[in-house]
């Protein structure tokens, strides 16, 4: 991840539209690419110094039964999971270079029965490789109404997966993805129990999304109960038609004063498509946004994971994946938008 990409840059500044000027543009990236063993990185900007990627299940990870990253497979055990997350980040590592954490899901069967014993070698080897790893908690499929689908086997599954990984300080806790179902006071009372529950937990490691499709964090930024924790923040292109200025601005509006505290865990535009995200016509409403969220990323010095690294079928992934069994490759989607994440990360 980090030291053996040849650049060759030139900043472009250019006036646009009559209410916008785009602050940074650049040309293409001659990569040299070099699988990196041990993922060691200079810091980052943002909260953790956090620069990472989803790694999604197929089926989106709203599933009702065992979520199963893209690449596993539910007759898999910890053995091959583990050669099996080897190979998978060793090639983000080569072809996205400056990350250095990956967001995976969890729920509470893919915790209460056998995959879990095989599911934590993603963990375990991720971690041992020096990555962080987000483990954030998904609802079924069957409910999506954005509110905890059992509540004692929410909390059985965070008691199980917290006393595993408390301790491995490259582990960080999401309780809940996307908790749109909840008033604001309902989800701080939520995530005021999640904190009383794992006191040993720093907070620093515990990531709480804002609120709705967790797209602001204002709100829960405020709460003081939470001083010291960091927000998950989402924000997608497909949800609104926005200039570059107007993206950087939304951008900010969502995340107000707790910069230094937010992590954008979710972000994406589609990838397949042959869009130019470095040099194309930011006329087009999601090369706007991902030009305006790399900007805020790097000048606003905010943490991001991009949706998703690696997601099978997923029009969005950076990457898709080739090989067979444990001998996985990875395989870039589309170059402009690998050097707009890694210049939101400060890596270029």
């Amino acid at each position: 991840m980090k030291k053996r990409y040849l650049l060759m840059l030139s900043i472009i500044v250019c006036a646009c539209s009559k209410d916008e000027v785009i602050e940074v543009n650049q040309t293409s990236a001659v990569e040299k690419e070099a699988v990196i063993e041990n993922n060691t990185s200079t810091a980052k900007v943002g909260a953790a110094s956090i620069a990472g990627l989803n790694w999604a299940d197929g089926r989106d990870n709203f599933v009702d039964g065992w979520v199963i990253p893209s690449g596993l497979e539910a007759g898999d055990n910890y053995a091959t999971v583990v050669a099996k997350t080897d190979a998978v980040l060793n090639g983000f590592a080569s072809k996205i270079n400056g990350v250095n954490t990956i967001r995976i899901p969890i729920n509470p069967p893919s915790v209460s029965e056998s995959w879990w014993a095989s599911y934590q070698g993603v963990i375990d080897k991720a971690t041992s490789k020096g990555w962080k790893v987000i483990i954030a908690c998904w609802e079924s499929s069957s409910s999506k109404d954005g509110m905890i689908d059992n509540t004692t086997a929410f909390w059985t599954m965070w008691t199980t997966v917290v006393n595993k990984y408390q301790g491995n300080a490259n582990v960080y806790f999401e309780p809940f993805n996307e908790p749109h179902g909840y008033s604001l006071a309902q989800l701080t009372t939520i995530y005021a129990q999640f904190l009383s529950t794992y006191p040993s937990v720093p907070k620093g490691r515990i990531i709480l999304g804002g609120t709705g499709y967790s797209e602001n964090v204002t709100g829960v930024g405020a709460d003081t109960r939470f001083n010291g924790c960091l927000l998950g923040l989402h924000n997608y292109a497909f949800w609104a038609t926005r200039t570059v200025t107007q993206w950087r601005a939304d951008w900010r509006s969502r995340i107000g004063s707790y910069g230094s505290r937010t992590v954008i865990t979710e972000f994406g535009a589609t990838m397949n498509s042959g869009k130019d995200y470095q040099n194309g016509n930011q006329s087009d409403n999601e090369i706007a946004y991902i030009v305006a969220t790399s900007d805020v990323c790097r000048t606003d010095n905010i943490a991001s994971v991009y949706w998703p690294g690696l997601r099978d079928g997923d029009s969005y992934s950076l990457f898709t994946r080739g090989g067979s069994g444990t001998n996985i490759t990875i395989n870039t989607v589309n170059s402009s938008g690998v050097f707009r994440i890694r210049y939101g990360w400060g890596e270029n």
